[in-house]
């Protein structure tokens, strides 16, 4: 600090990227994108990250050229790095980095973060196809297709569980809604059995992973049929657990708890013949819903569509009913419309 201070003071040197720390960095990175980009970052962080930040960029003078180029190439390189082991992990994100920028490049890059990067256990069997990760686990223990599952990304899960034979689907449900914390040495164990060799893991704290939020998440990716089949099962076995994992859930029938605007966003976005399929087995409550929300001229013709579409497979108007549900959440996660869950506190304005 006493050498920034001084140079600042004389004025005599200017500093390089290489030169500059993290706080220096991230404060030109800032100012060179712009205030309004910045004040969208400045929300996710620390009120002390904030206020260092700011005083970093306030000490900012001149911003050279080549300082600004030299941090933004680093600010690329290490989003893509980020990128690629978030997709395949460390091992893909180095050769991939490796291809691009050189060897020496791609460990320096991959050191740095890595050096302060929680690595998941499992994490090389990111890329696996689920397809084969069920033919390699589907003969282990509950307990431990729980354990592998619950560190899955959960579209990859949701293909593994719906694909376990019936009597298992439940009980690895029930293992992973009850699963709290595993300690390293099992992890190892589990890894070790799956790939031959340990994985390196970052920190020896105990690792939290499934619960009924991990569970619950799964189970919204997985076909109508396996839903329908784990929570029945799982209402005998434990209708405790049963009916927490249902409040945390939203299934087509609950289409009724979407306000009258929500519904008539999701409307607008659904093909007309898979909403006359969906609608084939749904009480009149449902139905009412959705008609009261759709001009009369469209609920006559979508009537229309149910009377003249003839006996319809239930798997056809479970996947259907699968596709709009999934509008419903896509939705819901790009923040278009609210979704109100049993149990949840009702929103007092």
């Amino acid at each position: 600090m006493a050498k920034i201070e001084h140079e600042e003071a004389h004025g005599n040197k200017k500093k390089t990227g290489k030169d500059l720390n993290g706080r220096q960095k991230a404060a030109i990175f800032l100012v060179t994108i712009g205030s309004e980009i910045s004040a969208e970052i400045f929300k996710y962080l620390r009120e002390d990250e904030i206020e260092t930040i700011t005083f970093e960029i306030a000490r900012l003078e001149t911003i050279e050229p080549e300082q600004k180029d030299a941090i933004l190439q680093e600010f690329q390189e290490l989003m893509l790095a980020n990128q690629f082991i978030s997709t395949g992990g460390i091992d893909y994100a180095r050769e991939l980095l490796e291809k691009a920028l050189g060897n020496q490049k791609a460990v320096d890059i991959i050191n740095r973060l890595t050096s302060s990067l929680q690595v998941r256990p499992f994490d090389f069997i990111r890329r696996t196809d689920p397809a084969h990760l069920l033919n390699f686990i589907q003969q282990e223990h509950p307990q431990t297709i729980a354990l592998i599952l619950a560190y899955l990304e959960p579209n990859k899960a949701s293909v593994i569980l719906q694909n376990l034979p019936n009597e298992v689907q439940s009980d690895v449900a029930r293992r992973i809604a009850t699963m709290d914390r595993t300690s390293p040495e099992v992890l190892r164990e589990v890894e070790r059995v799956l790939e031959k060799k340990l994985s390196t893991l970052s920190s020896e704290d105990y690792t939290a992973a499934g619960g009924v939020p991990s569970i619950v998440e799964i189970l919204n990716l997985v076909d109508r049929a396996s839903e329908k089949q784990i929570i029945e099962s799982l209402e005998d076995e434990d209708p405790e657990l049963a009916e927490e994992i249902k409040k945390r859930m939203f299934v087509f029938e609950d289409i009724v708890m979407l306000d009258d605007k929500a519904i008539q966003k999701v409307m607008r976005e659904v093909d007309g013949q898979e909403l006359a399929k969906a609608l084939k087995s749904v009480d009149q409550e449902v139905q009412d819903k959705i008609f009261k929300n759709m001009s009369k001229r469209a609920g006559a013709m979508l009537k229309e569509d149910m009377e003249f579409m003839g006996p319809v497979r239930l798997k056809d108007v479970e996947e259907a009913q699968q596709k709009i549900v999934s509008i419903i959440r896509r939705l819901e996660d790009a923040g278009e419309i609210v979704v109100s869950r049993v149990g949840e506190d009702e929103l007092v304005v």
